[in-house]
């Protein structure tokens, strides 16, 4: 599973010009499934998110989690993340999971992550969406489970 993170003030995302998700301060997340990605991966990736410390202390240091400052997320299935652009300028995507696949899980981590956070919105799994945010910092963090799991 993959993931990017963004730290925001606000962020929302539409299907045909009608707002479907959004959220506040918090975090954006674009989250990729990979074909080999389960239920304990999906739990392993939200807890890493939901305790990544990114938001400013009374010190302003980085020190607060999601959790820490009562913040909100907004998840988007982003198939994309699985990128190969090795050979050519064309992408392909042969490296993400079926629908049949993420499509379970995307939806089982947007509800794990309902029980950690006070609002979480989404989008909606394979629409062609428009994602909207203001980045606060800019704090974008890449998370990759398969790089974590490869050195257990």
């Amino acid at each position: 599973m993959k993931a990017v993170v963004q730290r925001v003030s606000q962020a929302s995302v539409s299907v045909d010009g009608q707002v479907i998700g959004s959220c506040g301060k918090g975090f954006l997340v674009l989250l990729g499934v990979l074909p080999e990605d389960t239920k304990e991966t999906a739990d392993l990736m939200l807890q890493k998110i939901v305790k990544l410390r990114v938001f400013c202390d009374e010190n302003g240091k980085m020190n607060l989690s999601v959790k820490d400052v009562d913040g909100e997320l907004l998840i988007i299935s982003q198939f994309t993340l699985m990128a190969n652009c090795r050979h050519g300028n064309r992408p392909d995507f042969f490296g993400a999971a079926a629908p049949a696949i993420a499509e379970p899980l995307y939806n089982y981590f947007t509800e794990r992550a309902a029980e950690e956070v006070r609002h979480v919105g989404h989008g909606q799994f394979g629409a062609d969406m428009q994602v909207s945010l203001i980045n606060d910092g800019p704090v974008t963090i890449i998370l990759d489970t398969d790089i974590w799991l490869a050195k257990e």
